[in-house]
C-alpha cells in the first residue's frame, strides 16, 4: 500500500522537476535565473525577464474596449447556459476537454467553459498591449505558459476524466501514474513515448554502414551501398550537432540517408559526439575546423574525390555553410553542390526563439559559460518542449500521471528525448553572432578560424529547403538563404514541421511540396529571387507527395558520372573502426 506520505512527497517531487524544467527551458536562452516553485504555480520571476521590456503595460483602448463587451457577452452565455443543464453538450473542440466525462459533469463542464474564455481573454489582452513585437510576442508567450500551466486538466482534484478512469479502474490507474511518475523522476524527464522500446543500432538507426573515421569531435560513417553502381562525387550528411544524426535514419521505410543511398550516391554521414566535460572549452571554431571541414577533407581524401556534394540539417546546414566560407577565404572549393535543410544562414527572421534574445540573455550566457562548462541537453530540449506546451508538456504530465497511461512507441519522439550537450564557449558565441547579432551575413564581419568569412563567396549550385509550418526555422528565415548565396539555386517548400516536413519519404504518399520553376535558374546572390518569400509564394506551384524526389533529381545533375561501387568500406588509411551507427550516438547526456 502507498502512504499519503509518499504521494505527497512524490507530487511535490515532481512539481519541483516540472518547475526546474522551466526555468531551464527560459535559461537555455539566457531568460530567467531565478528557481522556480513547484508547477502548476510557475514562480514569476521565471518570466518576468520576459516582461521586462515594458515596465508598465498599456493597451490599445479600442482593442481593450472590445475584449471587455466580449467577455461580458461570453461570461453571461456562459453563466445561463450551465443553468440549463437539459441543454444538449456541444462537441469541444480543445482535446483536453473533448471526453464526454467533462459534459457530464455540470461542475466540469463550467469549469473547462470558464478556463478557455479566460484563456482566450488573457491571451487577447497580449495582444491588445501597446508595444513593439517582440515586447507583445514575449507576453503573448508567458502569458501562454501561465495559461498551459493552470489549465484544470493538469489537476486529478479537477480532471473530470482521469477521475472517471480512477472509479473505473477501482485506483489502478491512480497507482500506475505514480509508478510512471516515480520512473520519469529516476530518468530526469518526462516521457514522451515507450523508450524502453527502442535501441540505437537494434531498431533505429539501422542502415548497415561503418565507422572509417573518428576524433574527438565527431565519428565519420560510410554506408554499404544498395546500388552495382554509385555516383563519382561522393555525398556528405552534417546533421545538427544539438541532436543525434538518426533523425535522418529512423526506419528504413523513412530513412533519408538509406534514401540517398539507394539512389546511387556514396554516402557518408557526421555523427557528432555527445560532449562531457573534457570538451567543455571546444569552441565555434573548434567545431568548424576539426568538425565539418575535416570531414570535407577525409571524405575527399578515403574516396578520392576532387569535389563532393555536402548537405546540411538545421544547425548543421549553419555549420556546413560556415566551414565552406572559411575553406572559400582560403581559396579551396571542395563542395561541388550544397544542400540546406530547415537552415538559417541570415537569423533575421528567427520566429518565436527572438523572445529569448537579447543583450542581457546573451551576457549571462558568456559570463556563465563562455570561457568554458556545458550545455546541458535537457535544458536545451526542455526550451524547445515548451515552445508547444499543451503538446510537448503537459500533454503527458496528464497522460502518464493522472490517468496511468503508457504513451505509446514512438521512434521520432524517442529520438527527441535522446538528447545531447553542447559546448559552453561554442553556444556563446553562436548565440551571439547568430541569432543576435546576424553576424554570418555580413561579408568580412565575422572571423572564423582566423579567415573573415562572406558567404556571399559560396557559388556552388545550392538546393535550399524549408518547411512551412516550421516553428524553429521560420519559412521566411530558411528562404532568406535565397539572398545570401550567389550560385545557382533551388527553393523548394514543404509542408508540416521542422522535422514531419524534412522527414516525409515518397513511399508514404503524404503531404506536399511547393516549387517556383520560374527561378529554377537564377543566379548571383538572389537578383532573381524576390526578397520576400510570400511574393515567391504567390508563383509558386502545389505538388502532391514528397520533395525528396525533386531533390533527388536536383542532386543527380551535380553527382557526375556513375562507377562501380566500392565493395568494401574505407581505404588503406582509413579503416573500419566499427560497424555503424558507432559509439557515438549510443553516448547518453
Amino acid at each position: 500500500m502507498t502512504s499519503e506520505s509518499d504521494w505527497s512527497q512524490a507530487a511535490q517531487q515532481i512539481q519541483d522537476t516540472l518547475g526546474a524544467s522551466f526555468t531551464q527551458a527560459m535559461s537555455a536562452f539566457g531568460v530567467g535565473g531565478a528557481p522556480a516553485a513547484g508547477f502548476p504555480a510557475l514562480d514569476p520571476a521565471v518570466l518576468k525577464p520576459l516582461l521586462q521590456a515594458q515596465p508598465s503595460l498599456r493597451f490599445e483602448p479600442t482593442k481593450l474596449m472590445a475584449l471587455q463587451q466580449s467577455y461580458l457577452e461570453e461570461a453571461a452565455k456562459l453563466w445561463n447556459q450551465n443553468l440549463q443543464t437539459t441543454q444538449a453538450a456541444k462537441p469541444v473542440a480543445d482535446r483536453r476537454f473533448a471526453d464526454p466525462a467533462w459534459q457530464a459533469n455540470p461542475v466540469s463542464k463550467f469549469m473547462s467553459d470558464a478556463y478557455l474564455l479566460n484563456a482566450r481573454t488573457l491571451m487577447g489582452l497580449a495582444e491588445a498591449v501597446e508595444g513593439d513585437a517582440k515586447t507583445k510576442a514575449r507576453l503573448s508567450f508567458a502569458v501562454e505558459q501561465w495559461m498551459a500551466a493552470s489549465a484544470p486538466s493538469n489537476f486529478l482534484a479537477l480532471n473530470a476524466e482521469a477521475q472517471k478512469k480512477a472509479i473505473e479502474s477501482k485506483g489502478a490507474s491512480i497507482a500506475k501514474g505514480l509508478a510512471n511518475m516515480l520512473h520519469d523522476l529516476k530518468q530526469g524527464h518526462v516521457s514522451m513515448t515507450d523508450e524502453s522500446v527502442f535501441e540505437v543500432g537494434k531498431n533505429v538507426a539501422t542502415t548497415e554502414g561503418a565507422v572509417v573515421f573518428e576524433n574527438e569531435f565527431f565519428q565519420l560513417l560510410e554506408y554499404k551501398p544498395l546500388t552495382d553502381k554509385v555516383y563519382e562525387r561522393p555525398f556528405l550528411f552534417v546533421p545538427p550537432c544539438i541532436n543525434k544524426f538518426y533523425i535522418l535514419d529512423l526506419q528504413p521505410d523513412n530513412s533519408l540517408i538509406r534514401y540517398a543511398v539507394a539512389q546511387g550516391h556514396r554516402t557518408f554521414v557526421l555523427s557528432w559526439r555527445n560532449p562531457d566535460k573534457s570538451m567543455a572549452g571546444k569552441t565555434w571554431d573548434d567545431y568548424i575546423e576539426h568538425a565539418a571541414i575535416k570531414a570535407i577533407d577525409v571524405v575527399r581524401e578515403l574516396t578520392g574525390a576532387k569535389t563532393i556534394n555536402a548537405l546540411g540539417f538545421c544547425v548543421g546546414g549553419t555549420i556546413l555553410s560556415t566551414a565552406l566560407a572559411v575553406l572559400a577565404a582560403r581559396g579551396e572549393k571542395p563542395v561541388g553542390s550544397l544542400t540546406l535543410l530547415t537552415s538559417l544562414l541570415d537569423f533575421t527572421d528567427t520566429g518565436i526563439l527572438d523572445i529569448f534574445i537579447d543583450e542581457t540573455s546573451v551576457k549571462y550566457r558568456e559570463a556563465e559559460m563562455g570561457k568554458g562548462g556545458l550545455l546541458k541537453g535537457k535544458d536545451l530540449a526542455s526550451t524547445f518542449s515548451f515552445l508547444r506546451p499543451n503538446d510537448l508538456v503537459w500533454n503527458y504530465v496528464v497522460g502518464n500521471y493522472l490517468k496511468g497511461e503508457t504513451p505509446p512507441p514512438f521512434d521520432l519522439l524517442y529520438w527527441n528525448s535522446d538528447s545531447t550537450n553542447l559546448p559552453g564557449p561554442f553556444y556563446a558565441w553562436y548565440l551571439r553572432n547568430t541569432y543576435y547579432e546576424n553576424n554570418l551575413i555580413k561579408s568580412g564581419k565575422t572571423v572564423v578560424c582566423g579567415e573573415k568569412i562572406d558567404l556571399r563567396k559560396l557559388d556552388m549550385p545550392a538546393y535550399l529547403y524549408g518547411s512551412r509550418e516550421d516553428h524553429i526555422v521560420p519559412i521566411g528565415g530558411a528562404y532568406a538563404s535565397t539572398q545570401v548565396l550567389a550560385g545557382k539555386k533551388r527553393f523548394v517548400m514543404g509542408a508540416s514541421g521542422h522535422i514531419a516536413g524534412v522527414i516525409n519519404p515518397p513511399t508514404k504518399n503524404k503531404r506536399s511540396y511547393w516549387t517556383n520553376d520560374s527561378l529554377a535558374s537564377a543566379h548571383s546572390g538572389g537578383d532573381k529571387f524576390p526578397a520576400d518569400h510570400g511574393e515567391w509564394l504567390q508563383g509558386s506551384t502545389e505538388h502532391p507527395g514528397s520533395w525528396w524526389t525533386d531533390w533527388s533529381s536536383w542532386l543527380q545533375t551535380h553527382a557526375g558520372q556513375q562507377v562501380a561501387a566500392p565493395k568494401t568500406y574505407g581505404s588503406r588509411k582509413y579503416k573500419v573502426i566499427e560497424s555503424a551507427p558507432g559509439r557515438y550516438v549510443k553516448a547518453k547526456v
